[in-house]
């Protein structure tokens, strides 16, 4: 494999754009950037526009493609702005201005909350463009399927399963046994039935995980 950095071609529109997350790029990432990756990665050596944040994310990852390295950037950035995240699960734009706030001492929280949540959901959300060298476009296969939930496009269903975790502060592991049940395209479900189970004994959400399978069983017969 050739061992010289690759400059990608960059469209027009997002030449001063950094390639995981759509924020202004004032550095570069290059990759595979060690021998041991070298050795495993499918595709050319590149270099791509990054911002700062980014490029340090980016630095600490251990993966084979520039696509898996970007995944776990995604992941990094999900798990870091947890809290402006948060903003759109619990508020819309609409209570939050028509929340009484003002002059109090969370007044500040209202004016910039919703613009915290849209940045932090843009660059989660944001998708870098087709890599292209020397004209031809390079192709990913992706290692896990991208879930969208509630306008936030999560790298994998797990990444879901984390940040709803840790803003509810939910037994993973429960979640995980209800998710189970009521699949992944009852994901809202699963996580308001978990909020109900929170002051219980780990005895009493056995029960409940119980009766919800069989409830869930007769509804499919």
């Amino acid at each position: 494999m050739d061992t010289g950095s690759n400059q990608i071609e960059i469209p027009f529109d997002c030449r001063h754009l950094c390639w995981f997350c759509g924020e202004p790029a004032g550095n570069t990432f290059t990759f595979p950037n060690s021998k041991q990756a070298l050795v495993t990665c499918p595709h050319p050596v590149l270099t791509l526009p990054g911002c700062d944040e980014c490029c340090k994310l980016a630095a600490k990852v251990k993966k084979s493609t520039i696509w898996s390295v970007a995944q776990q950037v995604k992941s990094s950035l999900i798990r870091r702005y947890h809290k402006d995240l948060a903003i759109g699960v619990n508020w819309s734009e609409e209570s939050l201005a028509q929340s009484e706030f003002a002059g109090g001492s969370f007044s500040g929280f209202q004016k910039s909350a919703w613009f915290m949540y849209q940045v932090a959901q843009g660059r989660v959300n944001f998708q870098g463009w087709p890599l292209v060298v020397n004209g031809v476009e390079l192709f990913d296969e992706p290692e896990q399927e991208v879930f969208t939930f509630d306008g936030i496009s999560y790298p994998c269903l797990l990444d879901a399963i984390r940040h709803y975790c840790l803003i509810f502060h939910l037994d993973k592991n429960f979640f995980i046994s209800t998710l189970e049940i009521y699949t992944r395209k009852r994901f809202a479900e699963a996580v308001r039935f978990c909020r109900l189970t929170l002051a219980d004994t780990p005895k009493e959400r056995a029960v409940m995980l119980k009766s919800l399978k069989s409830s869930l069983d007769a509804e499919s017969n």
